[in-house]
């Protein structure tokens, strides 16, 4: 079972930059379209970008732009480079594979503030 470990999280004024990290453990993920997704309060959770294993990547509008997700697959690692934040990016962001989810991990918090 592969476990995932988000990091990187942190407190950010308004167009300040943040890069999130997920380390996952186990085999499959390099097999794996892998994504980011967000949960602000109140809203479910949101897919914002995800990326097949080759590095083909797509992303949300309310991102496009602003935010780059890439993976290293030799060190089973994710990355959300997060440029140009606005409060409406205030949410925990979790990582996780797109259509068949491992099971979630604590997520890494995100406030974008004045």
């Amino acid at each position: 079972q592969v476990q995932l470990v988000e990091s990187g999280g942190g407190l950010v004024q308004p167009g300040g930059s943040l890069k999130l990290s997920c380390a996952a453990s186990g085999s499959t993920f390099k097999i794996r379209v892998m994504g980011w997704y967000r949960q602000a309060p109140g809203k479910q959770r949101e897919l914002v970008a995800h990326i097949t294993p080759g590095g083909t990547t797509n992303y949300a509008d309310s991102v496009k732009g602003r935010f780059i997700i890439s993976r290293d697959n030799a060190k089973n690692m994710l990355y959300l480079q997060m440029n140009s934040l606005k409060p409406e990016d205030t949410a925990v962001y979790y990582c996780n594979a797109v259509g068949s989810p491992y099971s979630w991990g604590q997520g890494t918090q995100v406030t974008v503030s004045s």
